[in-house]
Order: structure tokens, then C-alpha cells, then sequence
């Protein structure tokens, strides 16, 4: 069978490949534990479930418009304006079947064949892959003082003649990392001089930790005409847990808003009304259940820290943000991979290897779920992984006993 070049190319997402070996897992009646997810455990908003449930009572769920209806458009705005100080018109917004989408088409719409988009290493998984989908080049950036938090000179040293964007992740999946003010201030600014494209993929900036507050990236640009290119992604995927309504959206120039508009006219048309009049309650309504998921995922990262620095021989660094941290579990094993499959073998714990962010050797472990799989599923790995462990360990009814060293 012959396919394309891209198609030979682009791999499968690791983080939905896992999500699927759960269900399979759980369907078996295996007792796994899942700290591998991107996905909060709580409720959506009940505003959103009512806006829908009145359009689908209507009986008249119609198709969209390519770059979203009317009244999300106008929640966008008041959302941009509330929460980056900036007042966009409707013909600067375009929604989508999730930021990944809103990704996905804008750097369509502005990246060639063989052109390079620069991001942070550690990086979101899917990356790489959209840029090889553009035919262009992912560009990781590692800091190199060893830490998860980028200097501008760590981007200025990989930008190349044939640079075109910058994508930054704060809070950052998978290291929860949030950047600094002064960071964001200079990647505005570098990318303005240099003109370059700069994406801000803001899909968590809301769920931050320890009295952190929001950061605008338009309160340090200094061109804010019709010519810039920042280009903000957000969506009700991860702060309103509405992962599954796939609604993210774009904040751009006219003329980018309308490339993506045509590219995904092509693609996709609008997504579904019904899931956009939900956007509309969820971010229209009563906010207090933002506020609630991230205090129960500030409880939470701080329960999974107490139980990881417990643990001999893996670092963490304590995330800022998101429901990631990114451990180091190279001590036991330099290939996450290898060490991703032996949890879920031996313990039915899954993680998510390293190596798909861009670094070896760690695991990305999430916090969205309840404390009890927080405290079970590292005990279980704890036991799996200490060579002074008993010889057995009970789940549930399942008795596991040691056949490794």
C-alpha cells in the first residue's frame, strides 16, 4: 500500500495510545490506575450543560459558520478582554474543534515546507508531529542551565534563517512549569524585533498555584496593529474539564484569522453549534468551578510532591501549574519507555514515558485524578521499583509477587 510521505511520518499520540490502553484495561476488569491522563475529574459547568440542553430542546442544531457562531465569538472577547487586558473584534477570533485545532490551522496558515517553529523542551507531544504535518521542521529549545524553565537566549541560539514561529506552553505540559513575566516579556519583544510568529498556547493559564496570577502577553507587545504576529490559543478543554466538548479558539490578525478560517472551512467547517452554545455557558456563566478544580489540583500536586520526594532516587521539580509534574526516574532506568512499560506489566500503573516530551529518562505523572490514585499508584510504583520492598502486594483481591530485582 502506498502513502504519503507524511503519512509515513507523523506518529501516533502517546497520551491518547495510553488513554486507550486504560479503557481496555478497565473493560478487563483490571484495577489500573491512570496517572498518565490530561483529563480533570470534575463536572462541567452546569452553565454549559444548560446552554446546550436549551439549543438541543430546540431541536435546531444546525451547521456553523467555519469561524464559530456569533455568541461565542462575543464570549471570547469579553474573556480576552477580562483576562488580557486586550478588546479584540469578531473578525480577530476564530473557534475550533479544540486548541488542538486552533494549533493545527494556524500553523497552516503561516508555516511553509521546510520552515522551522521553535519551542521549549520539555514539549507538548503533539508538536512535533503538526509541524511535519505543515511539511516544517519542530525546533526544541532545551535550557541550558537544566532546569524547565527557558531563558530568551536559549530560544536566540536555535533561531535560523529559516525560522518562521515560536510556540511557548506556560503553564507547560508536561513539566507544569510556569514562565516568568520577564520571560514572556522578552519572547514578545525578541519576536517582534525579529519577525517572528508567537504563539502562546495558554490552554492552562488558569490553573496555576501558589497565589500566581494570569499573565497577558499583550501587556509587553508593542505592536498591537493589524500586523501583528501574536497569535494567542485557549479553550474550555482544561479549566472548565470539558475535555470531551472539543471547543478551543484563536486570537489573531484579520488576515490570519481568515487564512485558518479557509483552511478550516476546508477541513472541518464549524465545529458542532451545540458544543459551541455549551463554550458559551461555560464561559458566560458562573466561574467558580475554575476556581474549585484548581484548588483541588493544588491539593493534589502538593499530596503527589509529598509522596515523590518519599521516593529514593527520582527528582521533581514542583509545577507552578496545569496537573503534570515531570520526575526523573533515570536512576532505575535511563529509558522511560522501557520503565513506562514495566509499570504497567508489573503494577498496572501508567505513565507516560519522557522521551515523548522531548526528554529521557523522566516520567510525566498527572494529578487530575483523586487522591487515592495519587497515593496508590506511586506506592505501587514504589513497591515495584525499590529493591527493598516486600516480596508481595496486594490490589484488591490481586496478590503481586516480586519476579524481578
Amino acid at each position: 500500500m502506498s502513502l504519503s510521505q507524511i503519512a509515513k511520518t507523523i506518529n501516533a499520540s502517546p497520551t491518547l495510545a495510553l488513554n486507550e490502553r486504560a479503557a481496555i484495561l478497565r473493560e478487563k476488569g483490571d484495577p489500573v490506575i491512570h496517572l498518565g491522563g490530561g483529563e480533570p475529574k470534575s463536572k462541567a459547568p452546569m452553565d454549559a450543560i444548560v446552554s446546550a440542553a436549551s439549543l438541543l430542546n430546540s431541536a435546531e442544531v444546525r451547521y456553523a459558520p467555519a469561524d464559530g457562531i456569533p455568541a461565542l465569538k462575543k464570549a471570547i472577547i469579553r474573556y480576552t478582554e477580562e483576562f488580557y487586558h486586550r478588546l479584540v473584534a469578531p473578525q480577530n477570533v476564530i473557534a475550533s474543534g479544540g486548541a488542538k485545532q486552533a494549533i493545527m490551522v494556524a500553523l497552516q496558515a503561516i508555516l511553509n515546507p521546510q520552515e522551522e517553529v521553535l519551542y521549549p523542551s520539555p514539549y507538548w507531544v503533539s508538536y512535533p508531529e503538526m509541524a511535519k504535518l505543515c511539511g516544517a521542521i519542530g525546533v526544541p529549545c532545551l535550557p541550558e542551565d537544566g532546569t524547565f524553565y527557558p531563558t530568551i537566549q536559549d530560544i536566540e541560539q536555535r533561531v535560523g534563517s529559516y525560522t518562521k514561529a515560536v510556540i511557548i506552553n506556560s503553564p507547560n505540559n508536561p513539566t507544569g512549569a510556569m514562565y516568568s513575566e520577564q520571560f514572556i516579556a522578552d519572547i514578545v519583544d525578541f519576536c517582534e524585533k525579529r519577525d517572528l510568529y508567537l504563539i502562546m498556547d495558554d490552554i492552562y493559564h488558569r490553573l496555576i498555584f501558589d497565589n500566581r496570577k494570569t499573565i497577558s502577553c499583550y501587556d509587553f507587545a508593542k505592536n498591537l496593529s493589524e500586523n501583528s504576529k501574536l497569535i494567542v490559543i485557549n479553550g474550555v478543554s482544561k479549566q472548565y474539564a470539558m475535555t470531551g466538548f472539543r471547543i478551543g479558539w484563536a486570537i489573531a490578525n484579520k488576515k490570519i484569522i481568515e487564512a485558518m478560517t479557509n483552511i478550516q472551512g476546508h477541513q472541518t467547517s464549524g465545529p458542532s453549534v451545540l458544543l459551541q452554545k455549551a463554550a458559551v455557558g461555560a464561559i458566560n456563566g458562573i466561574q467558580s468551578s475554575v476556581e474549585a478544580l484548581r484548588v483541588t489540583l493544588e491539593n493534589n500536586r502538593n499530596v503527589m510532591m509529598d509522596y515523590l520526594n518519599s521516593f529514593e532516587g527520582v527528582h521533581v521539580t514542583k509545577p507552578d501549574g496545569t496537573f503534570y509534574c515531570f520526575a526523573d526516574f533515570s536512576n532505575y532506568n535511563k529509558s522511560s519507555q522501557k520503565l513506562s512499560e514495566f509499570l504497567i506489566n508489573k503494577v498496572l500503573v501508567l505513565t507516560v514515558p519522557g522521551v515523548e516530551f522531548g526528554m529521557e529518562g523522566y516520567l510525566r505523572l498527572s494529578f487530575c485524578g483523586t487522591i487515592k490514585d495519587i497515593t496508590e499508584g506511586i506506592e505501587r510504583m514504589k513497591w515495584a521499583l525499590d529493591p527493598n520492598s516486600p516480596n508481595e502486594l496486594y490490589i484488591g483481591d490481586r496478590k503481586l509477587v516480586r519476579d524481578w530485582s
